[in-house]
């Protein structure tokens, strides 16, 4: 099977689950979670779901969620990798900002065919990581591990370094990208929580900025 085979939501479906699940370490979606970041209602979502299942891309059992199965898997990374190749050619060829590709890519990856990828994976000297740090899927649907630990597990005092920001909150890659903070910046959290914010400081300029505890998990970093 081809991604084109199938219906342009499904598409998104397949695309979506596999982010929630690797943004989770590996735990099912809901039906709850998948209508909301899709905007349907979850009866939608639920028989979207069960025609998924009936083509063996997806395993839905009650009250234990959804996964992918090895069919669904492949064909979510490869809309991960359209996804993420065309938000670092909209961001490093049309100078986009890392706040605005997102919505655009979304729009683009159902047009794209494996041609055009190609050509821009090719043109951008193959990357591995979008404007947001996510790792770009290979060809042959291989993606690096960047673990799971957010912000919000990090104990003040202790360095880390951004590896990515979840790239649906253009509010907060704005914020971040306001105080200097992408994906390579050395930051330490310099305090506990105080009415829901918490300050960090980035180590290469010495400045400070708040955070609200609820923007720190989406930010994955790594503990040096």
């Amino acid at each position: 099977m081809h991604i084109s085979d199938l219906p342009d939501k499904s598409q998104d479906y397949l695309k979506t689950i596999w982010d929630i699940t690797d943004r989770s370490a590996g735990r099912a979606a809901t039906l709850g979670e998948i209508a909301e970041i899709l905007g349907q209602k979850t009866p939608t979502a639920s028989e979207a779901i069960k025609r998924l299942a009936s083509r063996d891309l997806v395993h839905h059992e009650r009250y234990a969620g959804v996964t992918l199965t090895p069919t669904g898997r492949a064909l979510a990374l490869e809309m991960v990798r359209r996804h993420r190749l065309l938000e670092t050619f909209l961001h490093d060829v049309l100078g986009y900002t890392w706040d605005e590709v997102h919505e655009d890519a979304d729009l683009l990856e159902h047009a794209a065919s494996d041609r055009l990828i190609a050509r821009i994976d090719a043109h951008l000297g193959h990357p591995d990581r979008d404007p947001h740090g996510d790792p770009i899927p290979t060809e042959e649907g291989v993606i690096e591990d960047l673990g799971n630990t957010t912000l919000a597990s990090v104990e003040p005092g202790v360095s880390v370094s951004i590896s990515r920001v979840h790239d649906t909150d253009p509010e907060l890659l704005r914020y971040l990208a306001g105080h200097g903070v992408t994906p390579g910046s050395r930051i330490t959290i310099t305090d506990k929580p105080l009415a829901g914010m918490v300050t960090v400081l980035i180590e290469d300029t010495g400045a400070v900025f708040p955070l609200a505890e609820t923007q720190l998990v989406q930010i994955t970093v790594q503990v040096r």
